[in-house]
C-alpha cells in the first residue's frame, strides 16, 4: 500500500533528505517551507511523488489551509520545519530584543510542530507515526533554542499518550552536529567544527541521511512499540543509559 507522508521544511538539509528516502521507498510525499524556489527545485530532483506545497509552520492560517487541501490519510507526519532563529536576528537590545528572540525560536522549533499536528488530526491514519526532528541542545544547552528543543520533547510525551489509543506513535529523533544543512548559515568555524567532531565516539559529523534512516525506522512496521521517546542520533557525543 502507498503511504502518504507529510515532512515540513522538506526542501532542503535534513527535511530533502527524509522526503527522499521515503519517496525511494514508492511513498506519495509532501513537503512544506516557506521558500517556494526551494521546495520546487527539492521536488523536481526527487521525483513526480513529492510535491511541493508553500506553507510558514508557524502561520496557523497557512498550516490550516495546508492541510485542508491535503486528502488523507496520513500516514507519516515528520515535523523537521525550525532551526536556530538565533543566527537571523541582531544581537538582542533590551527587555524586547530577549523576547523576540524568544518567541522567534519558540515559534519555529515548538509551536510549528504543534500547529502542524494538531491541524492534521484527524487525518492522521490510525496506526501511523509521528516523528519530530529535535536537537542535541535539548540536552546540551543552547538558550532559547535548546528550551525550544526542549519543550518539543516535553510536548512530545503527553501526545503520545493522547495519540497512542490510535496506535500512532510519536518520538522525537534528536541530532547532533549534521553536516550538509544550513543550519549554522555558513558561519560554523572550522574549529568549531573540529570540536564537535571531537566530542563524538565515532570521530566524525552526521549527515542528513543518518537522521533520516532513523526516521524512516520510527515509522516502520518493526518499530510500533516505540513511543514518547528521544532517540539521540549524535555520535555518542551525548550518551544516554
Amino acid at each position: 500500500m502507498t503511504r502518504t507522508v507529510l515532512v515540513t521544511g522538506g526542501g532542503t538539509g535534513i527535511g530533502r533528505a527524509v522526503a527522499a528516502r521515503f519517496a525511494a521507498s514508492g511513498a506519495v510525499v509532501h513537503i512544506t517551507g516557506r521558500r517556494a524556489e526551494a521546495l520546487a527545485s527539492a521536488a523536481d530532483e526527487l521525483g513526480p511523488s513529492v510535491r511541493p506545497l508553500v506553507c510558514d509552520a508557524t502561520d496557523p492560517g497557512q498550516v490550516s489551509a495546508a492541510l485542508a487541501g491535503l486528502a488523507g490519510p496520513i500516514d507519516v507526519l515528520v515535523n523537521n520545519a525550525g532551526g536556530n532563529t538565533d543566527f537571523d536576528l541582531s544581537e538582542p537590545d533590551g527587555l524586547a530584543g530577549v523576547l523576540e528572540h524568544w518567541r522567534a525560536n519558540l515559534d519555529a522549533n515548538l509551536i510549528s510542530a504543534v500547529l502542524t499536528t494538531t491541524a492534521a488530526g484527524d487525518k492522521l491514519a490510525d496506526g501511523g507515526s509521528v516523528i519530530h526532528i529535535g536537537s542535541i541542545a535539548a540536552d546540551e544547552g543552547a538558550g532559547s533554542y535548546g528550551a525550544a528543543k526542549a519543550g518539543l520533547a516535553s510536548w512530545n510525551v503527553d501526545l503520545a499518550r493522547q495519540l497512542g489509543a490510535r496506535g500512532i506513535t510519536t518520538n522525537v529523533v534528536a541530532p547532533g552536529y549534521i553536516r550538509e544543512t544550513e543550519f549554522f548559515r555558513d558561519k560554523l568555524p572550522a574549529d568549531r567544527a573540529e570540536k564537535l567532531i571531537g566530542a563524538t565516539s565515532t570521530g566524525r559529523a552526521g549527515l542528513p541521511g543518518d537522521i533520516a534512516e532513523t526516521v524512516y525506522f520510527l515509522a516502520s512496521a518493526e518499530a510500533r512499540h516505540i513511543t514518547g521517546q528521544t532517540l539521540g542520533v549524535n555520535g555518542g557525543a551525548h550518551p544516554t543509559r
